[in-house]
């Protein structure tokens, strides 16, 4: 949730779109508490009986976002909830289950005067985000645990340069001070995603992030679910607009004291002083303008003479007086408007018990979310999977075939091949210890994006080849697709496939244009090479056929003189041949008129009506 009042919807305008290669080499920050929430029950309401869809979810999605997306992902796991939320978290259960609020239990408070710590609200849930945190690290995957919020974390780590950006649907990251966010993320949708940065927010609603703060405070968060009873979103942002950035938090808390006499100095209009003392000066009850009406009736005034009547004409519906006594009195007016919402406003907010609420502005400031020092900063290191002891969890738990495993970890694996080969070159290397680069065998253009479809060869000299057919390996590929699980769920990966050749087999998968460049950049240039050849020859061969077919169809003519077009199409119609037992007329070149059909009109009565005799003639 984040921010309540429909926060994201003020925020939607600064929105931009990115595509897939928007992540490529970036590090990003993943809540995975909210990953989880919301494509579980996504597959669940595709396939109730799915087994542990919470390992599904982040194992395919995983493979997905480091392999096609290209990023480095992070992924970060709540910690114990914070007091304020633990007791927000059971108010918006009362009210979900439509319970009486005032039987809320109050936080119990230590000998401080601190709240107690609270307990897991949810020990199923914690249990799956623990089964994830094992499948990640055997993922090879960075995994770390905030002390409260898992977004307060994820916008720590992007303010400080440690992620690029972050993935949460939690709205209060930019109040934790996360510069850049993801809202939502699927790696097999070919539509575009959001992405929301907060120098365009800054620029666009001219609002920074302790305003930001404001605003959740006035609205409510996850916090504080009630916020300042009459405040919505609009509402809010109009009151924090009153304050500079630096100001605003002290004047709220000055405000929530009871200090309303600051407010006659928010907004000061020189009209102010002159509005309330002077007296405005008599208007003529037909026109409008300044004057009295019998002095206009004699002489017309100069308002209605410079429109070019010679008399004062009635004033329309909805006139207003343009003189500078009835503007200084609507700027007057106006002011007294605004002063007045604002000094209700703050009365509003004095009325509001214990606001601000210090802890909870301490929180959104805080840059401490995380177990590390400011020094050390956080261990963020990518390793290579554990195939053999990913296959014995993800069977056990999943009741996966290995060979189906095997298959789905194969793009992951080709990536951190392709980047350790485009660090050290090593060529003795081979990608999960068996295959070696073969080959491009063409571009293959997925999601809109061009990809190398690259042939990797089974390594080794002492392989059997087997000659099996391709409809063969495409009924097995089936198969054990089929007899895993449906292949219609979310954020199912491209599967690679098996090309068979002249009796070889060979591993075909979708890379990166540029990591196989910088693995590979050799082959690479041979493929662009040959490519570049073939597509000469073909428009060459194009090129000759298309000659020796005007060859054939124009006889040769000099060709620096212009050709008639009496030459290519005819300049006289043909007439048409009469066909062999046609009657007299037809021979002759005679044909019946188009009417003859008809019975003629001499056949009919006049004397019959005008209707009926036009359906004689036309029947």
């Amino acid at each position: 949730m984040g921010v309540g009042g429909k926060f994201w919807d003020l925020l939607k305008p600064y929105a931009h779109n990115e595509g897939v290669d928007f992540l490529r080499d970036k590090r990003i920050a993943v809540d995975l508490s909210f990953w989880l929430v919301q494509h579980e029950a996504a597959i669940r309401s595709r396939n109730p009986r799915a087994r542990n869809p919470h390992l599904r979810t982040t194992f395919f999605r995983t493979v997905a976002l480091f392999s096609k997306m290209g990023a480095y992902p992070v992924f970060v796991v709540d910690g114990a909830p914070s007091p304020l939320k633990a007791q927000a978290r059971i108010e918006r259960f009362f009210r979900m289950s439509g319970l009486d609020p005032a039987a809320l239990p109050k936080p119990v408070e230590d000998e401080e005067g601190e709240a107690t710590p609270v307990k897991q609200r949810n020990q199923a849930f914690t249990r799956c985000v623990r089964e994830c945190m094992d499948l990640l690290r055997l993922l090879g995957m960075p995994v770390l645990e905030a002390r409260s919020e898992a977004e307060a974390l994820c916008a720590q780590l992007n303010s400080e340069g440690h992620v690029d950006a972050c993935i949460t649907a939690d709205s209060d990251a930019f109040l934790f001070g996360a510069t850049c966010v993801i809202k939502s993320l699927r790696s097999n949708s070919k539509e575009p995603f959001e992405c929301y940065n907060v120098s365009d927010i800054e620029a666009g609603l001219g609002l920074g992030r302790k305003q930001l703060i404001a605003i959740a405070l006035l609205v409510g968060s996850d916090h504080h679910l009630h916020g300042v009873p009459g405040f919505g979103v609009d509402t809010a942002v109009r009151f924090v607009r009153l304050f500079n950035e630096d100001e605003i938090l002290n004047r709220l808390l000055e405000i929530g004291k009871g200090d309303i006499d600051l407010v006659n100095g928010i907004t000061k209009s020189p009209s102010s002083s002159v509005g309330s003392g002077n007296v405005r000066s008599p208007h003529c009850s037909n026109c409008g303008h300044p004057g009295s009406k019998s002095a206009h009736l004699k002489i017309a005034c100069e308002y209605c003479v410079t429109n070019g009547s010679r008399n004062c004409m009635k004033k329309s519906s909805g006139f207003k007086c343009t003189c500078s006594s009835c503007a200084e009195e609507r700027k007057f007016k106006e002011h007294q408007r605004r002063e007045n919402w604002q000094i209700k406003m703050c009365k509003i907010i004095s009325a509001e018990p214990k606001f601000p609420n210090n802890e909870i502005i301490a929180l959104f400031l805080a840059n401490n979310h995380g177990y590390y020092s400011e020094k050390d900063g956080p261990a963020l290191s990518w390793d290579k999977p554990k195939v053999e002891d990913l296959i014995d969890f993800l069977t056990y738990y999943q009741h996966w075939e290995p060979s189906y495993i095997r298959q789905r970890m194969i793009p992951m694996l080709s990536t951190v091949y392709l980047r350790e080969m485009a660090s050290s070159q090593n060529e003795s290397s081979l990608l999960n210890d068996q295959y070696k680069f073969h080959s491009i065998m063409r571009v293959k253009i997925r999601h809109g994006h061009p990809y190398y479809l690259v042939k990797w060869k089974r390594a080794g000299n002492n392989t059997v080849v087997h000659s099996v057919s391709t409809e063969q390996i495409e009924v097995n590929q089936t198969q054990l697709s089929g007899s895993i699980e449906s292949t219609d769920l979310l954020d199912e990966p491209d599967v690679p496939t098996i090309l068979v050749d002249d009796g070889c087999w060979f591993l075909l998968t979708d890379e990166n244009i540029n990591l196989v460049q910088a693995a590979f950049p050799k082959e690479v240039n041979s493929f662009m090479e040959e490519k570049g050849s073939e597509e000469f020859r073909s428009k060459q061969s194009k090129c000759m056929n298309k000659a020796g077919l005007s060859d054939k169809l124009v006889p040769y003519k000099s060709t620096g003189v212009q050709l008639s077009i009496t030459e290519f199409y005819r300049s006289e119609k043909v007439l048409a041949q009469p066909a062999l037992g046609d009657d007299s007329e037809k021979k002759s070149g005679k044909g019946k008129s188009p009417g003859d059909h008809r019975r003629k009109s001499d056949d009919v009565d006049k004397n019959l009506p005008k209707s009926v005799r036009r359906r004689l003639l036309f029947d």
